[in-house]
């Protein structure tokens, strides 16, 4: 489990450009969750995971893994962060060699980080026979793969993803980030920012929002997106399918979001509207 107990953070402290991007911050991530963190840009989504990935140094409040504390190395190689555009990490000659180089610095046989390699690019959706490729002669979706691959490599038991399906075409999307929901699946713990609502609908268990480095909501995403004023607090949007579902309780037709699922929804208007043609 990963703890947050009272963190603050403010950049340039005691200078005239003081931000404060996190205030008095608490909750847990439990094992086996599906978190998604949203909220408009300068909410303080990037600076949160960074500081529960170790990457930024914690000053006010705890932020524990597995009950040991993120400034013990310990803690911070159970987790994973992979950034909005992974793919600007590939530096290696050849996909094999990226996705082997964390593993190899662990000092890990060669027989072991072989096979590493290869559970992690099957993880990810990447056929074995592009070891040899050149990731720079891949796709976009493809680098991308990698990228992840490299850090899925280093067995993290947390994956924190930054905005992972960043700039890919909706089909590479939706395969990325159901190959991330596999990895979930799996029994790896997942935190994933996104601006997408759909995305969180889909593939989040559970959803914290952050406006001005509070805390804003923190529950169910079906239930987020029944709360007008939350969203255009945090500037988000609902999923189109609740927007329509929305317009439709604006002209009258039964539907209660707060108990009805996506699918019944989307069940109930397709009846709408084959009701309306008909007439």
């Amino acid at each position: 489990m990963i703890e947050l107990k009272n963190l603050s953070y403010t950049y340039m402290k005691n200078t005239p450009f003081e931000k404060t991007a996190l205030r008095d911050i608490s909750f847990n991530i439990e094992e086996g969750e599906f978190l998604a963190i949203a909220g408009h840009t300068g909410s303080g989504k990037s600076t949160l995971i960074q500081i529960i990935s170790g990457l930024i140094e914690l000053t006010e409040g705890t932020v524990k893994i597995d009950g040991t504390s993120v400034k013990e190395k310990t803690a911070r190689r159970k987790i994973g962060m992979v950034f909005q555009y992974p793919e600007h990490q590939l530096f290696e000659e050849s996909v094999e060699k990226d996705i082997a180089f964390g593993p190899k610095n662990f000092g890990l046989s060669e027989e072991e980080i072989s096979k590493l390699t290869d559970q992690s690019m099957k993880a990810v959706g990447l056929d074995l026979n592009l070891k040899t490729r050149s990731p720079f002669e891949l796709s976009g979706g493809q680098r991308r793969r990698v990228a992840i691959a490299g850090i899925l490599a280093l067995k993290p038991k947390y994956l924190i993803l930054d905005e992972p399906a960043a700039g890919l075409d909706p089909k590479a999307r939706d395969k990325l980030l159901t190959e991330i929901k596999a990895l979930h699946k799996s029994g790896v713990t997942v935190i994933l920012v996104s601006h997408s609502p759909e995305d969180i609908v889909k593939f989040a268990d559970r959803v914290i929002v952050l406006a001005q480095g509070k805390i804003l909501f923190d529950g169910k995403p079906r239930e987020l997106f029944t709360k007008s004023e939350i969203l255009k607090k945090a500037g988000l949007m609902p999923p189109v399918v609740n927007q329509v579902v929305n317009k439709l309780i604006e002209a009258g037709i039964a539907i209660n979001p707060e108990i009805m699922s996506i699918d019944e929804a989307v069940e109930k208007i397709t009846e709408y509207v084959k009701d309306f043609s008909s007439t």
